[in-house]
């Protein structure tokens, strides 16, 4: 016969801009101000919050593979323990009957309380050491054995049950069951959980350390960034390429396209400069020679002469400052904001059309409007529709000669809104008509005096404005047609 006694089976143990300084404390390194915010900090609490977590979710996890391991093991000896003991219950006198030193081995166990109960088909309960809530199920002889959960007063048990023919005969079954409570099953769980818990701190420190070493590591190409930022010649600044990362090129295309917009600003700048240098010097130099002349003037005719020739270059070097800034601005890409708002095109151009009206009365000159009174609506910068106005009614006054006429138009046609502005004065030959808008361009032979600067600002701000602009001659080969084409998204 086997012993009734358990043998406990515990589971085994198993720019233009120089960049010249380098601020460490601006990098979101870990030695960062802590009142600034922090790349560095933001990546290790990103990826360390959670490696930590999933630690602890793992260490949990052991626990219950542990704990499940062992209730296979004390479920499998539990069973073993059953059957030996219905063994033992069917070999004595009488059924159920139990010798004493069975009895002492079945319930001397500290730590661990057993509990056995025997009982018959015929006579109920033959013997017990407690009352299992509920009562264990009564399988037949032929049934392997039944597992269930039950509780002895306040402990909660695991029973295996077992049936075997009584030795009486007739037709009777034992029912034998055998319970155990938790404590052994908890206790080897936690012993699988110490013996992995160094190995898991041991994984955390890994994880830890190369979680640092990574943010640390890839940290790095920022710096490497910056080298190369601050090596940059002027002039040549750009950063974006094969080595930058991919999550770092919007970063690197943005800062790219912020320095070439300043590199603009710079050549606009530079440029202003230059071209006042160049078209201001003349007139400044004419209005020192005519003030020292006013100064050693005797009588009062040579003295109002002098004075003539100030205002004639006063005049004239205001206005060249006037188209100066006026080019700059339209040359300019960030100086002024477009305002894509729509306006009546026609009120506006009629408007302009009429503050001219005594000027060319003035010079002799008709000046008419041919554009009905019907809306045109234009989508562009009014601002910049009214210098261009501006400075296209500018130069077909000075221009066209007294005598002449100027014909302003505004119509749609298959592709959009056109402006017309023609006059029938001397016009432009073939050879120069192409040079038209260029900077400091003037068509030779002209005895009006300009800088060359009013085209010039007509075609950048027909660029700005995404106009189509051109330069071609009047009716019959006479005279300057100027004509700019707003294409359908831009006027309705």
């Amino acid at each position: 016969m086997k012993n009734p006694v358990r043998h406990r089976r515990g589971p085994a143990p198993t720019t233009s801009l120089r960049i010249t300084e380098f601020d460490a404390r601006t990098q979101g390194g870990p030695f960062a101000s802590r009142g600034r915010p922090s790349l560095h900090r933001r990546l290790l609490k990103f990826l360390l919050v959670p490696v930590l977590l999933a630690l602890f979710v793992d260490a949990a996890l052991i626990y219950l593979a542990a704990l499940s391991y062992t209730n296979h093991v004390h479920d499998r000896d539990l069973i073993e323990d059953a059957m030996a003991l219905a063994g033992v219950a069917t070999s004595g006198i009488a059924p159920g009957d139990l010798p004493q030193q069975v009895r002492f081995l079945l319930e001397y166990d500290h730590e661990q309380l057993d509990f056995y109960r025997i009982a018959s088909s015929r006579d109920g309960v033959l013997t017990q050491n407690a009352r299992l809530q509920p009562a264990p199920p009564q399988p037949k002889p032929t049934d392997a054995a039944i597992l269930s959960d039950g509780r002895v007063g306040d402990h909660p048990v695991r029973v295996a049950t077992v049936a075997v023919p009584s030795r009486r005969g007739g037709g009777e079954i034992l029912w034998v069951s055998m319970a155990e409570t938790l404590h052994d099953r908890h206790v080897q769980a936690r012993e699988i959980l110490v013996i992995a818990a160094p190995l898991l701190g041991l994984l955390i420190v890994v994880v830890l350390l190369l979680v640092w070493f990574g943010v640390s590591h890839g940290l790095r190409l920022i710096d490497r960034l910056t080298a190369r930022l601050a090596a940059q010649p002027d002039g040549v600044i750009s950063i974006s390429d094969a080595e930058v990362p991919y999550e770092l090129l919007p970063l690197t295309r943005t800062i790219d396209e912020l320095f070439a917009r300043l590199r603009g600003a710079i050549v606009v700048q530079e440029r202003f400069i230059a071209d006042a240098a160049h078209q201001l010097r003349t007139p400044l130099a004419g209005l020192s020679l005519h003030v020292q002349r006013a100064l050693a003037a005797k009588d009062p005719p040579a003295l109002a002469e002098s004075l003539v020739h100030i205002d004639e270059l006063s005049q004239r070097a205001a206005r060249t400052s006037s188209q100066l800034l006026a080019l700059s601005r339209a040359d300019s890409t960030t100086a002024h904001v477009l305002e894509q708002a729509p306006f009546d095109a026609s009120r506006l151009l009629t408007e302009a059309v009429a503050q001219r009206v005594d000027e060319a009365v003035s010079r002799h000159i008709e000046l008419g409007y041919e554009g009905g009174t019907a809306p045109f609506t234009l989508e562009v910068d009014a601002g910049l529709f009214l210098d261009l106005i501006d400075n296209l009614l500018d130069n077909a006054l000075r221009y066209s000669g007294a005598g002449s006429s100027i014909a302003v138009s505004l119509h749609r046609d298959e592709s959009g809104v056109l402006l017309v502005i023609e006059d029938d004065g001397p016009g432009v030959d073939d050879a120069h008509l192409s040079r038209l808008g260029e900077r400091f361009f003037r068509v030779p032979g002209q005895a009006e005096p300009g800088t060359g600067l009013g085209l010039a600002i007509v075609t950048r701000i027909a660029n700005r404005l995404g106009a189509e602009l051109r330069f071609l001659h009047g009716r019959q080969h006479r005279g300057l047609r100027v004509e700019l084409l707003f294409s359908q998204s831009k006027g309705r």
